[in-house]
């Protein structure tokens, strides 16, 4: 049996990541960057595909855990009629090479502990070939070698093509495990010093926390979810992965497994509202500053998603040797979705751009040149069919959100134009287009017989991100269409209060058999919905009850099941936390009677 994805915490060290599971277990991990291939795979096939448990012998164990303070550094304090220890564990971050620290320190009595290390490269496909050597195991296969220092106190020796390790631990010791990757080609990778990197990870991380100037309520979710997208961040170019994992499905059993280890720029505006909102104007930076290489080119070539560093190339494949989370297959690498067309991101990139220059940001010389490419584009494509925002793997429709976000990028346009008419550009035309959208989405995309925005022109399916509307600013909070299709989406969308993307049953709308949970930012976007159309207290109340869903150390997936009480889809997500810190700050700063 799989632990439930909630069961999982995250550490990372702003290149790649890994999950913990409460038992102990290291059950995913890719090295050296968030989208190599695995080599712990158990998370979506089994432990033979990869895992580092480390626990204590005794099976009568028991485990409490939390993140150390406001870190990413996460102790696990197992309980036992012998005694009790600390697990420390952690990825500090690299001058060069991936480290993974596994710090063990004795609370009370004599603790035998065992650790199983199972290495499987290739996404759990590769068995390495493990020796002994200068007081540490190597492991080699192909490309990737991974050395792993073991205490001196221990037992270390190979069994059922595994690294184990046996020692005890007593009150007041502490030992430390060390896991390296590198290139197997390449010399040694220099060690370092367990318990000084832990010292020091914590500084880094307590000082970035501190550096957080919201000071409202909730602050503690707050924070959590902006280290979440702090770890989710690929240092080296700034780009913002939308999950570390891959595969892990929105129905158990399900087809709906995508891969996600990649950077949206769906993602763009609200991250960088939420960065900037925050005070990490650097972060925001370089988030802007890769948005601004990756869409660099000519605008009929513009990806919804690219690499790590900007790369275009996603394609996505099967890995049949993986089992799938309960079952769930196919599991997937890359994605296909890059090839789609989808309007909305001219709109959310130009908003991007809207949203860093209001707040301040300094303008890239260039910035300009590619905005204004990108709306001219737009002018002349608006009209036509795409996927939208869900990434509709069926025929292209008049999504009414594509058409709201083309709004944007013309409104955004307009408003910079008119405060900075030096800059060029022909906002009389713009405007005009800005016009012409805003009557077609009225006149084609809302049902005046039921009272609400639809997911297309001509459909009778609804869409949660008609919630975006009052929050871009297409329609007030006030307007009766956005009271009305707020209350219809709640009703009609809405599985134990909580909201679903559209009705994703049978194969109408997305050609992809079975269902998903609720999507948590879609529940998000509710709560800030209710706030802008002047309902604060229950907007209050649903934040109040998606907080609660976070998992024992706040960490959120992409979806909910209400029915299961269980968290699906890939994890932890940025998409989720970016809304969390968003509806915090709207109901902080927001106006409306409790």
């Amino acid at each position: 049996m799989h632990p439930r994805i909630e069961d999982y915490a995250l550490i990372g060290d702003l290149q790649t990541a890994a999950l913990v599971g409460r038992d102990g277990s290291i059950d995913w991990l890719c090295l050296p960057r968030f989208d190599s291939p695995a080599c712990f795979a158990a998370l979506i096939g089994g432990r033979d595909n990869g895992h580092w448990a480390l626990a204590p012998r005794s099976g009568e164990a028991r485990a409490a855990r939390a993140y150390r303070g406001d870190s990413l550094i996460l102790d696990t304090v197992w309980e036992s009629p012998e005694g009790s220890v600390r697990v420390t564990d952690f990825m500090p971050q690299r001058d060069r090479m991936p480290d993974v620290v596994r710090v063990v320190t004795g609370l009370r009595g004599r603790v035998e502990m065992h650790s199983a290390l199972r290495l499987r490269f290739d996404y759990g496909r590769v068995v390495p070939w493990v020796r002994a050597t200068e007081g540490c195991r190597v492991a080699i296969a192909g490309p990737d070698s991974v050395w792993l220092r073991t205490p001196s106190r221990g037992t270390t020796y190979g069994k059922d093509l595994s690294t184990r390790t046996d020692f005890t631990v007593a009150a007041g010791e502490r030992t430390a495990f060390v896991l390296t990757w590198h290139p197997s080609h390449e010399p040694r990778p220099a060690r370092i010093d367990p318990f000084q990197a832990l010292a020091d990870s914590t500084d880094d991380w307590h000082a970035w926390s501190a550096r957080c100037r919201y000071d409202g309520p909730y602050r503690a979710a707050v924070i959590r979810s902006l280290i979440t997208l702090k770890a989710l961040t690929y240092a080296p170019t700034g780009g913002i992965v939308a999950a570390p994992t891959t595969s892990l499905p929105e129905e158990p059993g399900g087809v709906r497994n995508w891969d996600y280890r990649y950077c949206w720029l769906r993602d763009a505006s609200l991250t960088l509202n939420s960065l900037i909102s925050a005070g990490y104007l650097d972060e925001a930076g370089a988030w802007r500053d890769w948005l601004l290489r990756a869409v660099a080119g000519v605008p009929d070539d513009l990806q919804i998603m690219y690499g790590l560093g900007g790369e275009r190339r996603l394609p996505e494949a099967e890995v049949p040797w993986l089992s799938g989370y309960e079952g769930s297959v196919p599991v997937r690498i890359g994605n296909a979705a890059v090839e789609q067309r989808q309007l909305d991101v001219y709109g959310e990139v130009i908003d991007s751009f809207h949203v860093a220059r209001t707040a301040g940001m300094p303008a890239e010389a260039h910035a300009w040149g590619i905005q204004r490419a990108l709306v001219d584009y737009l002018e002349s494509t608006w009209r036509e069919p795409d996927e939208g925002i869900w990434e509709i793997r069926g025929p292209r429709r008049h999504f009414v959100h594509s058409k709201v976000m083309a709004w944007v990028a013309a409104d955004r346009a307009v408003q910079l134009l008119e405060g900075h008419p030096k800059l060029g550009g022909n906002v009389d035309r713009w405007r005009a287009m800005r016009d012409e959208v805003h009557r077609e989405v009225c006149a084609r995309g809302y049902d005046a017989e039921r009272g609400t925005f639809t997911q297309s022109y001509g459909s009778t399916e609804l869409d949660a991100a008609t919630l975006l509307i009052p929050r871009v600013g297409f329609l007030p909070g006030d307007d009766p269409r956005v009271v009305s299709t707020v209350d219809t989406v709640r009703r009609e969308l809405s599985r134990d209060g909580l909201v679903r993307r559209y009705s994703a049953e049978g194969q109408s709308v997305d050609g992809l058999p079975g269902g998903e949970g609720t999507f948590l930012v879609c529940s998000f976007w509710l709560a800030d919905a209710l706030l802008l159309t002047g309902r604060r207290a229950e907007s209050r109340r649903l934040f109040e009850r998606l907080l609660a869903l976070r998992n024992d150390v706040g960490l959120l997936s992409e979806e909910y099941d209400p029915v299961t009480g269980r968290q699906l889809g890939n994890f932890p997500q940025a998409f989720s936390h970016i809304g969390l810190v968003g509806t915090a700050f709207a109901l902080h700063h927001g106006r409306g009677a409790d």
